[in-house]
């Protein structure tokens, strides 16, 4: 829980606007009331933590059929984005860039967020996207004199459960600091700076590293399977020994019980891989391991498993090797 304490009206007392005296002359956002946008298996978690933790959440949901269960949380759900406009921080936990940008920019028959939020008001991008999308969208905001926290996050559903996601959080340091409120009690924050989009590239290269571990770890099990050895044997010595990483423990675990329900699925997986792959290439650093990573993911998503985990890079490393096999 928060070391600060809910107030008599359900918000979080510390969470203050800060003084924007060039803005337009608008009211102030409403203290200590959070709007969140993207309530999927890791967005509706993380609502209803805030909202246990005294916040007074409303989320923004599409479809009416979504409103009682997101009320059931603990969120007060609306159908109407306006809604979130007098918040003073909204979060968004979004699949990819065009759906940020989207809710940034607004569509035909939808105003953004920056248009909508108040001065002073902040948008705390928790959503894994690409560093140019969150250049624009901080860029925008800075220009309407509202702040732009990003802030992705490593962790699954159970992580965020457990308040054990890591959160990478950039931005101006006094909306990094109002933002902590909501991130330290979502999981552990790490700060690396005043530039939103290094935090999205932080996240990329991260995401890059547990696919190619996974990658490894589903090419060694089928190794140990078809030499007749127990996998679990194996993933138990090493991450007591030499690689006792969360990556590693969860994940083995879940190659060697082959549980490829669905998590992190494979078209966001590859989404991911992409992006980080084209920030490599910006920089003249050829990366051949994610390559690799992707060609994977592709090939699993083209023989119907766009519906599993990533840990389900598993399956197509055993699938490569009984097709090996039919071909001797």
């Amino acid at each position: 829980m928060l070391d600060r304490q809910p107030d008599t009206q359900g918000t979080i007392t510390g969470i203050g606007s800060a003084d924007h005296s060039d803005a337009p002359a608008r009211r102030p956002p409403t203290p200590g009331k959070v709007g969140f946008v993207g309530l999927g298996h890791m967005g509706t978690v993380m609502a209803a933590n805030l909202a246990a933790a005294g916040c007074y959440v409303i989320g923004y949901v599409r479809r009416q059929e979504q409103m009682g269960r997101v009320q059931g949380l603990g969120v007060t759900p609306t159908m109407d984005i306006a809604e979130l406009f007098d918040c003073e921080v909204v979060v968004s936990m979004l699949p990819d860039d065009a759906a940020v940008r989207g809710v940034v920019f607004g569509g035909y028959d939808t105003e953004g967020l920056a248009a909508g939020l108040v001065p002073g008001a902040i948008h705390l991008s928790m959503s894994t996207i690409s560093t140019a999308a969150a250049a624009e969208c901080a860029s925008e905001h800075a220009r309407r004199g509202q702040g732009y926290v990003a802030a992705p996050v490593f962790g699954n559903p159970d992580a965020a459960r457990a308040r054990q996601l890591f959160v990478v959080a950039a931005g101006a340091a006094i909306d990094v600091e109002r933002c902590r409120l909501l991130t330290d009690n979502l999981g552990q924050t790490f700060v690396v700076g005043d530039d939103p989009a290094q935090a999205n590239l932080i996240k990329l290269l991260g995401n890059i590293m547990t696919a190619t571990t996974l990658e490894v770890l589903g090419e060694t099990v089928t190794v140990l399977r078809k030499r007749g050895f127990d996998p679990k044997r194996f993933i138990d010595i090493l991450t007591s020994t030499m690689f006792a990483g969360r990556v590693h423990r969860i994940y083995g675990n879940k190659i060697v019980e082959e549980s490829y329900a669905p998590g992190f699925v494979m078209p966001l997986a590859l989404k991911d891989v992409r992006l980080a792959l084209a920030e490599a290439e910006k920089a003249g650093v050829p990366m051949p391991s994610a390559t690799l990573v992707r060609d994977r993911l592709t090939a699993g998503i083209a023989r119907g498993h766009a519906g599993l985990d990533w840990t389900a890079l598993a399956l197509v490393a055993e699938e490569e090797s009984e097709a090996d096999g039919r071909s001797t």
